[in-house]
């Protein structure tokens, strides 16, 4: 594919910025989590960009899109490829903009942090515990990993969403720096409602160089595990304690059996395979009243609680939250290369029947997982079941069955933001990008609404960006 650019003139011209055109370095960094699909594995195992650029400050990431755009690059950018649908992945070659060196937390006040785009999120929470005993509100089960522009292009919630909702919720971010990508690129900073123009959209209409995000007070925070003998009362204990306002969670969850003794194998020891497991971050000073709400509801069991392991016990133990969220879908992926996953949103208030008719109707084709979360200030639960996969056509069945009984599917299956979403366009999104993006060069191929305006959502078909299907 570099036959197609002046990838040589390019990096010429970004002379003192760091690049990488060895082939396999620039596969490597051209990958994400996408193999957590079948559907992607399939469309997106060749995919590469021709040239990783590497920039340490908003000036080289200026220069760069400056040169990219007088060339006719593209760029997609990249955090740590932490996530799951390809977002990362570049379509059309081109520049893959690596900011995972760009990670400075510059500044810590009272209930924000500012960072630049590469901060790994742990790095901050660190950082911020110490200066002033604050931490991240929102973070994802990658917390070690990934980086906060990432998280903020290419996340919607996780660990958090419990207390504080999802990213887009107001509050959840306070401010954006953005690179426009133009002859002379401009920088922006986005605040209030305009933040939606960049968050959750994949780098496609502009280049994250700052963040501003709210923080909390910094709490030791206790993993508790308790087992149930059906999924219902599993599924009715979390959500009735998601509705507890004097219970600080950080992170609530359902795991249906026998996937946790199978799966979460540093904890075996701790979980009877026949148990349907709810998993919990409660804070520490919130656990005794937790414990007697818990003790209170219908069968449920103490399986497991940090606080009170020996040291040697402790050891090597992963925290809850890297049991939760798409850290499920791993571990089960480790084991069964066949396994992939869905995300479903069971809506308020009808979320525990829901549940429950449609994992009676699957059985256990569908291992179900459920992340309790605050969605549009209401408790309820988004699915991330497992999936024993077959085919790419049973997978769209099971799909459009949950649909027709009433749980939205958002498609990890899908690489475009429109396919993974809401499956109509974001006008908001696309006004930007002709504005911030007017050549189509960021991410190109990852937003229908640029490269299809008339594409219709209702047809079945799966969108393919033509750059990929002529490579």
């Amino acid at each position: 594919m570099s036959a197609r650019y002046d990838i040589d003139g390019l990096v010429s011209r970004l002379d003192g910025i760091k690049t990488e055109t060895n082939p396999a370095l620039v596969k490597q960094k051209s990958r994400d989590f996408y193999w957590y699909s079948p559907t992607l594995k399939r469309q997106l195992d060749e995919v590469s960009g021709d040239v990783v650029v590497s920039p340490k400050s908003r000036d080289e990431v200026v220069r760069t899109l400056e040169v990219a755009f007088a060339l006719g690059i593209p760029v997609t950018p990249r955090g740590t490829g932490t996530g799951n649908y390809g977002q990362a992945m570049p379509l059309s070659g081109g520049i893959v903009l690596d900011l995972s060196l760009f990670n400075a937390v510059t500044e810590i006040h009272h209930g924000r942090v500012v960072a630049e785009p590469g901060a790994v999120v742990a790095a901050m929470d660190k950082t911020t515990r110490a200066d002033s005993r604050q931490e991240i509100r929102l973070h994802p089960s990658t917390y070690h990993t990934a980086s906060i522009g990432g998280f903020i292009a290419g996340g919607s919630g996780g660990v958090g969403s419990i207390r504080w909702g999802g990213l887009r919720d107001a509050g959840n971010i306070i401010s954006l720096e953005v690179v426009t990508m133009e002859a002379s690129p401009r920088v922006l900073t986005l605040t209030g409602d305009d933040l939606h123009k960049v968050s959750h959209a994949y780098g496609t209409n502009g280049i994250i160089t700052k963040v501003e995000m709210p923080l909390t007070p910094a709490y030791a925070w206790v993993d508790v595990i308790h087992g149930f003998d059906t999924l219902r009362e599993a599924t009715e204990f979390a959500n009735s304690a998601g509705e507890q306002d004097g219970l600080l969670l950080k992170e609530l969850a359902v795991v249906a059996a026998p996937v946790p003794h199978d799966h979460f194998k540093r904890h075996r020891k701790y979980l009877p395979r026949e148990k349907h497991l709810v998993l919990a971050m409660v804070a520490d000073f919130a656990l005794t009243p937790y414990l007697a709400f818990a003790a209170r509801h219908r069968g449920s069991e103490l399986l497991f609680r940090n606080d009170t392991l020996a040291p040697e016990d402790a050891k090597g133990l992963p925290p809850v939250f890297e049991l939760a969220w798409n850290h499920t879908t791993l571990r089960a992926l480790r084991d069964d290369p066949t396994i992939t996953y869905l995300q479903v949103l069971y809506p308020f208030p009808n979320q525990v029947e829901l549940v429950t008719r449609i994992h009676e109707r699957f059985g256990d084709e569908l291992p179900a997982h459920l992340e309790f979360v605050k969605f549009d200030g209401k408790v309820t639960c988004f699915g991330l079941p497992l999936v024993r996969f077959t085919s790419e056509e049973r997978l769209d069945e099971i799909m459009a069955i949950h649909e027709e009984m009433g749980a939205p599917i958002f498609n990890p299956h899908r690489y475009t933001l429109e396919e993974g979403g809401m499956k109509q366009t974001d006008e908001v999104q696309l006004a930007f990008k002709r504005e911030a993006d007017p050549q189509g060069l960021l991410n190109p191929g990852k937003m229908i609404a640029w490269e299809d305006p008339s594409y219709d959502y209702r047809s079945g078909k799966t969108f393919l960006f033509r750059g990929l299907a002529e490579a």
